[in-house]
């Protein structure tokens, strides 16, 4: 009998296929070993491919960074980011004087609207243990109407951000955090204001999902002009309605029926994406995503003449200092503590 719930099954590559209204996502886990003085790896640097390395390497990569692993400043335009933190530390810095430090379970939420230039460096730490780090991000489209809206960004804390606990019937646990949309009767932390997510009526969700040892989740339905893709990502085998998928799978789905999930003998994780699709058209360049090429052609043009505000920090690589807590910096001078 042919499945009608499961649409496709697909091997996860880099980054992730997504659906509108979602345009990217990538998965880095990092084994980082012990930081130095400056907080870059305690180790040599050799035989890497200093600013493009990408080649995971006795566990790690240094991505563009030089010093420090992480992505050095860069500008955007036209759509957000939702940059996921489940382990380590990301410094932010941008081109409005906005900064900001987070860490495990801590989610960032960036409008880059009009245009923005910011860094994301992973600080190590540490100096006498190893630095691991895991994040998502997640790009999210903006529709014409928002594309040139102010940039702005939102920190959604981790003591902050629901977490769902389902037990089934032989009591093994499923834990959920729930990071933008609803589900049952819980409610996520407002996303940005100009966001496609900030109208409840486009049915955006993201959420993590970890399930236990031969836990069995039921996802409920959602609309049915909605797109929902579920990112296995760390595990053995889960099965969804019959069909045994093993780990580094994406399985999109229908949207508009419950949808149950059963764990195999290991813990499981995934990401879950959904939203009703934008359906405007798509011209990216890059780190520019607007609807035409024109556009973007305008879009390269307003980055030359003005940098998007410039770049008010010291370094392109810019860290905050080791002993420095969570916390966020506002362009409009509001700081937020979270030690």
């Amino acid at each position: 009998m042919v499945n009608t719930k499961i649409k496709n099954i697909k091997p996860l590559g880099f980054p992730w296929e997504t659906s509108d209204p979602f345009l990217f996502c990538a998965h880095h886990r990092d084994e980082y070993p012990k930081g130095n003085n400056k907080m870059g790896p305690a180790v040599s640097l050799d035989d890497r491919n200093i600013g493009q390395d990408f080649t995971l390497k006795d566990g790690w990569r240094m991505y563009h960074g030089s010093t420090m692993p992480g992505f050095p400043f860069h500008p955007h335009r036209g759509f957000e980011t939702i940059t996921i933190n489940k382990e380590g530390f990301v410094d932010h810095t941008d081109s409005l004087g906005a900064a900001g430090r987070f860490g495990a379970g801590d989610v960032q939420w960036m409008t880059a609207g009009k245009g923005v230039q910011h860094s994301e460096i992973f600080p190590l730490i540490k100096e006498n243990e190893g630095n691991p780090l895991e994040i998502f991000q997640i790009w999210l489209n903006l529709p014409k109407a928002n594309k040139m809206v102010a940039p702005h960004f939102k920190m959604l804390w981790a003591e902050d951000i629901p977490l769902i606990t389902k037990e089934d019937s032989n009591g093994n646990k499923t834990e959920i955090n729930l990071i933008a949309g609803k589900l049952g009767d819980v409610s996520a932390l407002s996303p940005t204001p100009d966001s496609w997510a900030a109208d409840p009526d486009n049915e955006v969700m993201v959420l993590t999902i970890k399930m236990e040892a031969n836990a069995i989740y039921t996802l409920p339905a959602s609309e049915e002009d909605v797109t929902r893709s579920l990112y296995f990502y760390k595990g053995n085998n889960i099965s969804i309605e019959g069909n045994e998928i093993a780990e580094a799978h994406v399985i999109h789905v229908v949207s508009k029926e419950d949808l149950e999930i059963k764990n195999g003998e290991t813990e499981a994780f995934l990401l879950v994406l959904q939203g009703k699709p934008i359906n405007e058209p798509v011209a990216q360049y890059g780190p520019f995503v607007m609807n035409t090429q024109s556009e973007i052609q305008q879009a390269l043009q307003d980055f030359q003449q003005t940098q998007f505000g410039g770049w008010p920090w010291p370094e392109t690589e810019q860290a905050h200092p080791r002993d420095k807590g969570r916390f966020a910096l506002h362009a409009d001078g509001k700081e937020e503590i979270r030690e």
